[in-house]
């Protein structure tokens, strides 16, 4: 299976390869800005698997991935995102996205999950772990999740979830039905503005709201809890 690694910090973009290479037989390569993986995708005739850094100067994780995944259908993505781990107000088991400092065995069974998926197996992100990532990153823009034959939106404002919308719902009721897709598909686009604000309660305590119901064998977990 052919990795790329896209890290601003070269340093730390190397010691992932190298990782990598020390512990999978898989191939390999870094590339340090956006650019770069461009530029290395054109020269290549396949990547299974992208591990980008979420965002740094002139590099943003999410439009790389989309980019990348146009010359590469059957792409796989794993974010690293600025924050600490202990920012995460939600633990997501099988995550794909892994703040700082990396959990380099976590990763490693990230990588043989991608492994094991079929060639051309869409790439699905927990909707909690999509939106915890965003949050914390103060990301602003809309986030288009689909999941088989349905569709939503959430809005984002510097890090603030502000409105969302399915067919049937809006608010924190399209929140919910979003929720209970679990794994989903995703655009982000960062023009986006929201047409109207209908959720006032922060982003975590809005998620935590929603699965706090659930049972112990949830894919997802407060850490208050």
């Amino acid at each position: 299976m052919q990795l790329l690694v896209v890290h601003r910090d070269a340093e730390l973009g190397e010691q992932l390869v190298q990782m990598v290479k020390d512990y999978t037989a898989h191939e390999c390569d870094f590339a340090g800005s956006a650019a770069a993986a461009m530029d290395w995708g054109k020269r290549h005739s396949g990547c299974r698997l992208l591990i980008t850094q979420l965002q740094a100067e002139d590099l943003d994780g999410l439009a790389l991935g989309a980019a990348l995944s146009e010359t590469f259908p059957a792409l796989q993505t794993l974010f690293l995102p600025p924050y600490q781990t202990s920012e995460q107000k939600l633990v997501v088991s099988l995550t794909k996205v892994f703040p700082e400092p990396i959990d380099g065995e976590a990763l490693l069974e990230a990588i043989g999950r991608a492994e094991q998926e079929e060639v051309g197996a869409p790439d699905l992100f927990h909707v909690v772990d999509l939106l915890q990532m965003c949050c914390l990153s103060q990301r602003s823009g809309a986030i288009q999740m689909v999941k088989e034959n349905k569709s939503g939106i959430v809005y984002l404002r510097g890090g603030r979830l502000v409105h969302a919308e399915t067919t049937a719902a809006r608010g924190r009721d399209a929140m919910r039905e979003i929720v209970a897709w679990e794994l989903v598909e995703f655009a982000y686009d960062k023009t986006v503005r929201p047409p109207v604000e209908t959720i006032t309660a922060s982003w975590d305590e809005l998620l935590i709201d929603i699965v706090g119901a659930d049972d112990d064998t949830s894919a997802v977990r407060s850490k208050a809890r």
